[in-house]
């Protein structure tokens, strides 16, 4: 087991995974990018922006340096927004020891090369942790794992040694932790499952009741499995838990930004006025824009993304993506789901 870990990002999941290591007597630093926002956080010991009302162990340090954090560090957990992660992992290259295990927890695409999260680090990790990746993933919001209520997460890593260890590090009888081989469908799962969040949110602020909710959330799925199989997922992994089981906590929580997010806009707020009100970042609003090229690139059908990215960036009223949805082309729901799993065997 590691002897220290370190958590860059101390938004609400990363403050809640450094407690719930804390709390297994690891080791634990927690980076905060600004000095103000550590400093609060220890003298508090609460991270009232994110996370109010949960206690932060005196045992876990908090500091604004990432030197401090990544010195000796066993185990780094990689707890930012998805756009910020190639440029802290490039700060961090000096810090980090030759056998760190890297766990990334964001849950997006890179916008600029639409890259998976595990890609970007694959770039910029130095040689010796390239092979040292693991992703971390499912329907766990943070506000009910620092209040210890049951959770199932997966973890993915191309070794399945260092999957387990992650793991073992991670396992307590209230967050379970299963492993899987399949990092690029992980990392998809949990990146895509926010736009249909948006869509989701749409349909709720708009009224439409839990039939549109069921639809959005089923051919949703059906959609990010398209894209998966096309860059080389396995389709099973979007029926766990980093896929249906993410999709579901996202598409129906009110802890969730995206949802909430969608709901604003159904209700007719504009998308700058939601995101000025969020106060966090809302992941799945990148993740439209990128997935939406994705799709154009690869020639994969994906008409709930597609209608969401309309709504954000092209002023298309909500009332008229439901009704472009709703009014497509007769098509067939089995064959689809068939013909997916062919070509990936």
């Amino acid at each position: 087991m590691p002897k220290k870990i370190a958590v860059l990002g101390a938004g609400s999941w990363g403050t809640s995974l450094a407690v719930l290591l804390g709390d297994k007597s690891f080791q634990v630093f927690l980076w905060a990018r600004k000095r103000h926002s550590a400093q609060a956080i220890m003298e508090t010991r609460e991270n009232s922006r994110y996370l109010p009302g949960v206690k932060i162990p005196r045992e876990i340090e908090v500091t604004d340096s990432l030197k401090e954090a990544l010195s000796n560090a066993e185990m780094v957990i990689l707890s930012v927004p998805s756009h910020a992660v190639r440029e802290v992992i490039r700060m961090s290259g000096p810090f980090l020891g030759g056998k760190a295990i890297i766990v990334n927890t964001a849950k997006g695409l890179e916008m600029d090369s639409l890259y998976t999260i595990s890609r970007v680090l694959s770039e910029e990790l130095p040689k010796a942790l390239k092979n040292r990746i693991a992703v971390l993933s499912g329907p766990s919001h943070a506000e009910e794992v620092s209040r210890k209520l049951p959770t199932t997460v997966v973890v993915a890593s191309a070794e399945r040694s260092l999957a387990e260890y992650v793991q073992d590090v991670f396992i307590t009888p209230f967050f379970r932790v299963y492993t899987n081989p399949d990092v690029t469908g992980v990392e998809l799962g949990g990146a895509l499952k926010n736009v249909i969040a948006l869509a989701t949110g749409i349909a709720d602020g708009l009224g439409l009741g839990d039939n549109a909710k069921a639809a959005l959330m089923t051919r949703g799925i059906a959609e990010i499995t398209r894209l998966g199989v096309k860059m080389g997922a396995n389709p099973l992994t979007f029926a766990g838990l980093s896929g249906i089981g993410d999709l579901i906590v996202t598409c129906t929580s009110v802890y969730s930004r995206n949802w909430r997010a969608g709901k604003e806009l159904g209700k007719g707020k504009c998308l700058e006025e939601v995101l000025a009100g969020m106060g966090m970042v809302v992941e799945g609003v990148r993740t439209t824009k990128a997935v939406w090229r994705l799709a154009s690139e690869k020639g994969i059908e994906m008409p709930i993304c597609q209608q969401v990215y309309r709504v954000l960036f092209e002023n298309e009223t909500p009332q008229q993506g439901v009704s472009n949805l709703m009014q497509r082309s007769r098509t067939h729901e089995v064959e689809e789901v068939v013909l997916n799993w062919e070509n990936w065997k």
